[in-house]
């Protein structure tokens, strides 16, 4: 708490000259309680495993279970910015940036757990199942993607690139949504009901998202004009 310095004693009593007070954020608990959240899926996956208690096969249960996270965060990620556009909600903008971290915090947990435990770090067999199976191609070009968007999350990174430069990059979220939601579709193969809702959700955001982007890109012709 702080006086202005030329504020005599008494003065401070009046209204005029009472101490400012820090303005506090809304919602602190939001991020925190964001994050404690999404690590609870991790905290369950770790728990059964040390019990046991991850199916006959363990290590396929974890992988499905982390790259199914990893899929939810990235689409609640994606859900900030059309949430602010169409709603005029500016809560959701605070949640973005560590959604998205914790979405490639999870797909870096998925591919580990594929390279390491599931293939043994055997780089031929890992190639190898990149290029047959398309399921595995998409999520690896989904993984590709998400790491440029995390390693350039930082206020550093925007200063560095530029905010125009950064924000065309950053658009590739959309893209990752939708070749993840295909990874999903082609890995279920045959109950399609649960992939397909991703695919609808990440669709629909995307078209919300052009949607809000088609007036002002119309404003600016007009302004050129």
């Amino acid at each position: 708490m702080r006086l202005d310095a030329a504020s005599a004693p008494l003065v401070a009593a009046a209204p005029a000259a009472a101490p400012s007070r820090r303005r506090k954020s809304p919602h602190p608990w939001l991020v925190p309680g964001v994050v404690a959240g999404a690590l609870a899926p991790l905290v369950s996956i770790a728990l059964r495993a040390a019990r046991g208690e991850l199916g006959a096969d363990p290590i396929a249960q974890a992988l499905n279970e982390l790259g199914l996270v990893a899929l939810i965060l990235l689409t609640a990620s994606l859900t900030c910015t059309p949430a602010k556009s169409l709603f005029g909600w500016t809560w959701p903008i605070r949640l973005r940036r560590i959604l998205g971290l914790l979405a490639a915090f999870y797909a870096t947990l998925h591919v580990l757990t594929y390279a390491v435990l599931d293939q043994g770090l055997d780089l031929s067999a890992i190639v190898d199942d990149v290029v047959k199976r398309k399921f595995i191609l998409a999520g690896a070009a989904t993984f590709v993607m998400l790491v440029p968007l995390a390693l350039t999350s930082t206020n550093a990174a925007v200063r560095r690139l530029g905010f125009a430069r950064w924000k065309r990059l950053h658009r590739l979220a959309y893209l990752a949504g939708v070749v993840g939601a295909l990874h999903f579709i082609w890995r279920v193969k045959k109950d399609l009901r649960e992939p397909a809702v991703y695919a609808v959700v990440i669709g629909a955001l995307l078209l919300a998202r052009l949607a809000t982007q088609i007036p002002t890109r119309l404003g600016r012709g007009r302004v050129a004009d």
